[in-house]
Formats: structure tokens, sequence, C-alpha cells
């Protein structure tokens, strides 16, 4: 990186410091930190849930899928989530903008009190906090692993430089700082993105048509849909894991929708993003299918796009890529640490404690900042610590996808009045199921990537709907009453 890329980067920082301090001015209590005050309009809502999902972690992990495996990067990944979150845009979306409206919550996590009992909602809230923290971590840690492609400087201090505006921005402005700046890096992706595009086309023998005829050149197996160990199962269970992710089971997605201003206006969002990931990845992830035929033969695939972008970008356009990396993953780590906080202070700290409860605005809105500055913080040191458990793809993949599963399937199933009979006996069966055949699989060899991601969630959703099943009690009045006023999400 020259003289030029690092005043580009610095400008960025700037750029998110700057609307942090904007969005300070309309931050008065914790409504405005956690969901914006329910005022987030579909537009920025839904560019906000797609930049939201993905991190860093795109350019590093699944660079080194895209250098061995190819186009299945895209059917697994992107085209997943968008078929995911289409249907989260319909049946899931609307009913968190409801919960808000009726229920008044702040976090994704409060309305289990209401639909199960307080032992499954602080499970919940206390496992998926722990498992954030590593996903988190695991984010911060990908993208200090392309500073140090670009730059040379250490993995420890790009880890503490995007940790640190992180920490800064999101603690002072909170939900409105953090979609704002999606919205902003999100432009400064799709500059980024098809600036690299147009470059490697223009490097490729065939120009433009290299979009149709590059696929023939590359290794073999590259340009399938399905490449072991990516196949047509592994691609099924990432659509179950998806669809309970980005409708809310990975929280800061649920705050999305949460914060939009009405529940027709969460569905737009959901609508939005699911184009948007149908779409842009083709171009953003074309660079990175394309670089087995400059670079073969690397040690290392996940630095494929990094060297890349080193060799093709001019100074200036190499910080221009570099910031839009980053934007990626300080909008995912941010928004993390908004989400986590919420639960922090709304469903766990006031049920531990009970000065923390009936707090005055003033004191409730100091207590949102303390505990956000404190999760990312310890994300940090998660971060500086990633490869004791299995590096980046570790983390990512194969710590978070796999825990998402258990965490997510009481959550989101209990928003359906269908599994209304499933109660708290279902929803902590499922979670304790879950983990538990994470926990085996991790101790058994030679097993298929589909089985060890897939098992934990499959165990959770037949075991969540066959508890519920047999449950021969009744269905409490509180939990059909939060299920007639979720109905009406379809009408509003």
């Amino acid at each position: 990186m020259q003289l030029l890329d690092w005043l580009v980067l610095s400008f960025y920082f700037l750029m998110l410091i700057s609307i942090g301090l904007w969005a300070y001015a309309r931050v008065k209590n914790s409504a405005d930190f956690y969901t914006a005050g329910g005022k987030l309009p579909w537009w920025l809502s839904g560019v906000s849930h797609h930049v939201s999902g993905y991190s860093g972690a795109v350019f590093v992990a699944y660079a080194g899928i895209a250098y061995t495996h190819g186009f299945t990067l895209y059917v697994w990944w992107a085209f997943t989530v968008s078929i995911a979150t289409l249907l989260a845009a319909f049946y899931i979306a609307p009913k968190w903008a409801r919960l808000r409206k009726f229920a008044n919550i702040q976090s994704p996590t409060e309305y289990l009190l209401v639909r199960y009992n307080l032992p499954t909602q602080q499970l919940i809230a206390w496992v998926g906090s722990i498992i954030k923290v590593f996903d988190t971590g695991g984010k911060l840690a990908a993208i200090a692993v392309l500073l140090n492609v670009f730059s040379g400087t250490s993995i420890s201090f790009g880890i503490i430089l995007v940790g640190v505006v992180s920490l800064i921005y999101i603690t002072i402005g909170g939900l409105w700082a953090d979609v704002w700046n999606d919205f902003a890096q999100f432009l400064v992706q799709l500059l980024a993105g098809i600036t690299m595009f147009v470059i490697i086309l223009m490097n490729l023998d065939d120009g433009a048509a290299s979009i149709f005829t590059m696929w023939e050149k590359l290794p073999e197996g590259n340009a399938n849909f399905f490449n072991d160990p990516y196949t047509v199962a592994f691609a099924f269970t990432m659509l179950l894991i998806n669809f309970f992710s980005y409708s809310g089971g990975t929280w800061n997605l649920a705050t999305r929708f949460i914060s939009s201003s009405s529940p027709n206006v969460a569905k737009k969002a959901g609508v939005l993003s699911s184009i948007l990931y149908l779409i842009w990845p083709l171009i953003l992830l074309y660079p990175m299918f394309a670089a087995p035929l400059f670079f073969s033969n690397l040690e290392d695939p996940t630095l494929s796009y990094g060297l890349m972008a080193r060799k093709f970008l001019p100074a200036g356009l190499l910080g221009l890529v570099l910031a839009s990396m980053f934007a990626n993953t300080l909008s995912m780590t941010s928004s993390d640490s908004n989400t986590i906080s919420s639960v922090i202070c709304r469903d766990i700290l006031p049920k531990l404690f009970p000065k923390f409860r009936n707090l005055s605005k003033k004191r409730e809105l100091k207590l949102a900042r303390i505990t956000t500055f404190c999760f990312t913080l310890i994300t940090i040191i998660v971060g500086l610590n990633a490869s004791k458990f299995g590096g980046v793809f570790g983390l990512i993949v194969t710590w978070f996808a796999a825990l998402l599963g258990p965490m997510s399937v009481p959550m989101i199933l209990g928003l359906l009045p269908i599994f209304q009979k499933s109660g708290s006996k279902a929803a902590i069966g499922s979670i304790i199921g879950g983990l538990a055949v994470f926990a085996i699989l991790k101790g058994v060899e030679q097993k298929s990537l589909a089985l060890e991601l897939g098992a934990p969630i499959l165990a959770s959703l037949i075991l969540f709907i066959v508890i519920g099943f047999f449950n021969r009690g009744g269905v409490p009045q509180k939990v059909k009453d939060l299920h007639q006023n979720l109905i009406k999400s379809s009408n509003a």
C-alpha cells in the first residue's frame, strides 16, 4: 500500500466516526440506540440487512473456497441466502416489526419471556451471546488477514485497528450510526467491487466475453454448481441454516426488521435484501473465481483476493477496495455489538440484578453504551486468539453455522402459531439436543461437512416439533394472545 491508499482508508475511517457523531445527536434513549425508534425506511433497512449479513470473511475464507472449488460458492452461499431471505420477508419479517409495536421489544430475545418462560429466555440469551463472541472475533481476524496481505502490518494490529474504530462509532451512535454506515459502505463496496470486476475482465484474454468463456479454463470442477465437499446435500443444509439465520436467528438481522416502521416495510426490506443477494455476489465474487488463472497452486488460497487486488489495482483504488472490505466487517461486527448489548441490557442484567430494572431513560442509555463497549472489547480479544478455534473459517463457518441452528429454531418457530404447542420443554430440549449433537460430531473423524453443519439444526428442529406434538397440556393464554397479535402482521 502507498500513501494514497492509506489516505483513502483514513478518510473512510474518519467518515465512519463522523456518522457516529452525527447519530449521537439523534439518540435520546435506549429505543433510539437499539431500534432507531422504529423509524427505519424499507430501503435503508433492506440495504443494512444485506450488508450486515456478510463480512470481510467473504474476501478471506470464502475467497479461498472460490479459488479451490469455484462457482459452487455462489450456489451454496449467495443463492441459498437469497431464497432464505425471500421466505423470511413474507413469513417472518413482518412479525418482528409487529412485536416492537404491540410488545415494545428492543431486543430479539425479549419476546421469549412471554412465548416460553424465564429459563428458556435466559438459556437462549446467554448461549447466543457467547456464540456471537466467537463469530464476531472471527470476522475481526478475517479483515486483519487482508490488511496483512495488503500492507504487511501484523494481524494483531489489524484486529485492534478495526475493533477500535467499530468500538468508537457504534458506542456513541447506536443503530442509527450502524445503518447509515451500512448504506455508506454499500456505496463504497459497489464502487470498489465494480472496479475490481472490470479490471479483471480487462486482464483476461477474451475481455468482456470472459464472463462466459473463463469457466472452461479454470481447474476441473470449478465451473460446476456443486463441487465436493460442497454437494447438493450441503447446499440444502445451508438453505435451512440460512433461513433461520436471515429470518432473525442471527440477532443483528432480526434488529433490521424490528426497527422497521411497519410490518409491510419490514417485508419490503427483506425482499430488497433478497434481490441484492441474488445479483450483487455474481459481480463481487467474479474476481475470486478468476484467481486460479492468475495465481496457480497457491499455498494459502485465502490470500487469493488480496493478492489479486495488490497485483492489479493502482494506488488509491487499492485503498478503496480495502476500505470496502473493512466496511463489510465493521457493518457486521458493529451491528452484532449493538444487538448483543440490547440482549444483555434488556434480558440478562435485569433478571440477575434488581438494580437494573426500571432505569431512567438516561441511565438506560448509559448502560447500553457501556455493554456495547465491553462486548466489542471481548470480541477483539477473541479475534487475537482466532487460531486457537480453527482460524477464520473454523470460527465463522464451522462453529457459528453449526451452533446457530439449535439457538434459532425455538426463536423463529416460536413466532409461528402452528407451533404454539411447542412450549418451554420443546425449546430447551431442542437446544440441548442440538448442542449435544454438535459436541458429539466434534469428536467424530471423517464426517461430511453437510453432516457437521446440518445435524445440529436438524436435531433441534425434530425435537422442537416432536416434543410439541406430544405436549398434552394446554397452550397458555398469553401465548395465544401473542400469536393472535402476530397474525395481524400479515394484514398490517
